[in-house]
């Protein structure tokens, strides 16, 4: 609440300076103020029971085999570029890797689960759910052949200690595994086994961490993770109000999704939900995802 005050008394400052500079304050520094008046407004849109909260965010790559992969390590990318626009902290807590041999020794991505700490990270991010589309040119191709390859993106809310002690879990309900953690192509092989795959018999969740050191540490998170999924589930009593945390889980695949990348034979990044569209395709995948997150806040409310 501090930190609300003082940026509403910074913001109310800011524009008393320019209403008393008026024509002589400069293009930016109108510019300045009104992107923080719009950041702001925002957050009124963002006003669901977990908005306010960090955010847990995965992809999981579909349909297009290795580009596909390499679909996924670009996006992991691009929210992590995007995260560090908006002053979200990030950390990755598991990365399964996938097939190396392609250009430049590129490594693809089978899954990948991130964790983004700042305030509305799950309000601004919780759109993102969905399946993602790239159209291009497959650098795995030796005939240079056009691919189209397809990666499903979750995010749930990161919930409080508080909430996650009242989800009380079945010790049998468990099947928990213990492994080495690597980097990709089997690189920096863990001596003991730090990461933990916990897996829910009766949901069929699967959750795994690799971040932490200590086996302990890493198994807490995967269990924080779990409880978090199950939470949401446990609290809705309709399938219809699940997806409008989780998102409607759907195969990644032609037909069911949220935005289109295409590289070739044109350039254009389009929205399917909101019909914001751009041809700065570079732009989009180096974390320029304002316009798009804007329009889906809005276009909910």
């Amino acid at each position: 609440m501090k930190d609300e005050i003082r940026e509403f008394s910074d913001l109310k400052e800011r524009l008393l300076i320019l209403e008393e500079l008026g024509k002589t304050a400069s293009e930016q520094d109108f510019q300045e103020v009104e992107k923080r008046i719009n950041e702001k407004e925002l957050e009124v849109f963002l006003s669901g029971e977990h908005d306010r909260k960090g955010a847990i965010l995965s992809i999981y790559a579909g349909a297009g085999g290795r580009d596909a992969q390499d679909w996924v390590t670009l996006l992991l990318r691009m929210y992590e570029r995007y995260c560090q626009k908006k002053g979200f902290k990030t950390k990755i807590l598991h990365q399964s890797f996938g097939e190396g041999g392609g250009p430049e020794g590129r490594i693809g991505t089978k899954s990948v689960t991130l964790e983004i700490k700042g305030p509305f990270a799950f309000g601004f991010l919780k759109g993102e759910n969905g399946v993602h589309r790239l159209v291009r040119i497959s650098p795995f191709s030796p005939q240079k052949l056009r691919h189209t390859s397809f990666a499903r993106v979750e995010v749930i809310p990161k919930i409080s200690e508080k909430d996650l002690r009242e989800v009380k879990i079945d010790p049998k309900d468990l099947k928990i595994e213990t492994f080495r953690a690597s980097g990709p192509g089997g690189q920096y092989v863990n001596k003991r086994e730090s990461a933990v795959r916990i897996r829910h018999l009766p949901t069929g969740i699967i959750v795994t961490c690799q971040s932490e050191r200590l086996q302990g540490q890493n198994r807490k998170k995967a269990m924080d993770i779990l409880k978090t999924k199950i939470l949401q589930i446990k609290k809705e009593e309709k399938e219809r109000e699940v997806e409008k945390i989780k998102g409607e889980k759907v195969s990644a695949d032609w037909g069911n999704q949220i935005r289109n990348y295409v590289f070739h034979p044109y350039q254009l990044v389009k929205d399917l939900r909101t019909g914001v569209e751009t041809t700065e395709v570079e732009d989009v995948l180096d974390g320029d995802l304002d316009q798009f997150i804007e329009a889906e806040i809005r276009n909910n409310k």
